[in-house]
């Protein structure tokens, strides 16, 4: 129940008028009461000029030389170990073998000496099990993956001293708990987004957050457990009574509330798994209103469609982190990744890349320099949309985003993740 969309977004403003278009024409539009499949990879494929890469791949089962004793946070950093093992999403470490012109591995390995061993998700495999099987040093986890890893003790306490460029993230996202337990510091922020409520601006306006759910007409969900926190936001204005603060922290009695918010019209819904199918949908006229990204918004008024949000609606949102493995071979090459992620030259290209928002607002505005296998890509102009997509650097908004953490994680009396995600199995077979 873990996999998220990675198709490669961020050179997406031409895929988006295409598919605007397409949709326009009456094309692919997903039918309502469906959960629609994962779509075809949209990147280009690989130049046969492009830099070698790190291998990519998947084994069925780990092949270690030997399992590593748990390694404690270090107090300083030592020589690099060689090879790091990155397992991350697809398109959160790019080493140039879908676009020539983002890579940010092969700077990493030449300024370090730390070379990546790349671990991602292939065809149906799930990140969260592919974490269980495969040995890694470093990975790049969503909340509802980051927080089973705490808990487990599978993450390692970070030493945010031996990472510079950590003061350079977001206050309110470092201070997440999500990424904290018991006083340390086991996460790193990398990217985040948020959710809102769009509309076609020539339809009829949602009068609430909750009426969303309740209205007629198809309406577009993410397909994922965390969806529930939604209706629960919703309900929090609604019906006080019910006591919700947090979304993402429900009792029992609140997660059926939110879940039959969520039954009601069931007929009606139309459910996304990756950017591209919601921008058929919305564009396809197919649904009326959604929950999306700040991007879908951004995508389809710069293709001319006349979408509209609710600017005052509550948000939902998550912060996508580095943990390290407490048995990570190579723990100061783990370091040296992880700082080099918080950079604003790779935060700039990850935003922009996966239609995403920067931990490092630094990433906004930086200047490309012209040596930069990135320079020809226009990064300033598009970082600094996605960032007001996203409107990073607006502490005020931000402080009243709800970011996920791992439901149940440190709430006695609330449901767990496995019944969110039993919830979700019964509501999307």
């Amino acid at each position: 129940m873990f996999d998220r969309w990675r198709s490669r977004a961020g050179l997406a403003a031409p895929l988006a008028v295409a598919v605007v278009a397409l949709a326009a024409c009456g094309a692919g539009a997903p039918a309502a009461g469906t959960s629609t499949a994962a779509a075809p990879s949209t990147s280009p494929a690989p130049s046969t000029t492009a830099p070698p890469g790190p291998a990519v791949s998947t084994p069925a089962t780990p092949a270690p030389s030997g399992t590593p004793a748990r390694s404690p946070a270090p107090t300083g950093l030592g020589r690099g170990e060689g090879t790091v093992t990155v397992l991350t999403y697809r398109g959160y470490a790019e080493y140039g073998g879908n676009d020539p012109a983002v890579n940010w591995i092969t700077a990493f390995e030449r300024k370090t000496g730390c070379r990546v061993s790349l671990r991602v998700p292939q065809g149906g495999d799930d990140l969260d099990d592919l974490l269980d099987r495969v040995p890694f040093d470093v990975a790049g986890v969503p909340p509802e993956v980051g927080g089973r890893l705490i808990e487990r003790g599978e993450a390692a306490p970070i030493n945010t001293g031996l990472v510079p460029h950590y003061q350079d993230i977001t206050e309110r996202l470092r201070g997440h708990p999500s990424l904290r337990a018991g006083g340390r510091v086991y996460g790193v922020p990398f990217l985040w987004g948020t959710y809102l409520t769009l509309y076609e601006g020539k339809g009829a306006r949602p009068a609430t957050p909750a009426g969303l759910y309740s209205a007629e007409g198809p309406v577009l969900l993410r397909d994922s457990p965390l969806s529930i926190a939604d209706a629960a936001l919703a309900l929090r204005r609604r019906s006080p009574e019910l006591g919700i603060t947090d979304p993402f922290a429900l009792t029992p009695r609140q997660l059926d509330a939110a879940t039959a918010l969520l039954s009601a019209r069931h007929g009606e819904r139309v459910y996304w798994r990756e950017p591209v199918e919601a921008l058929r949908a919305l564009a396809g006229g197919s649904v009326r209103a959604g929950r999306v990204l700040p991007y879908h918004l951004d995508a389809l008024r710069r293709a001319g469609r006349p979408v509209k949000d609710l600017p005052a609606a509550p948000a939902t949102g998550w912060i996508d982190s580095w943990m390290i493995s407490t048995r990570a071979a190579a723990p100061n090459c783990a370091y040296r990744w992880i700082d080099w992620a918080s950079t604003a030259r790779v935060q700039q290209q990850a935003a922009v890349w996966n239609g995403l928002a920067p931990a490092n607002p630094d990433a906004c505005d930086r200047r490309v320099p012209s040596d930069e296998p990135a320079a020809a890509l226009g990064l300033t102009a598009r970082s600094g949309r996605m960032c007001a997509a996203y409107r990073v650097g607006d502490t005020s908004w931000l402080k009243k985003v709800a970011f996920a953490v791992r439901p149940g994680s440190g709430c006695a009396g609330c449901a767990g993740y496995a019944e969110w995600a039993e919830r979700w199995r019964r509501l999307v077979p």
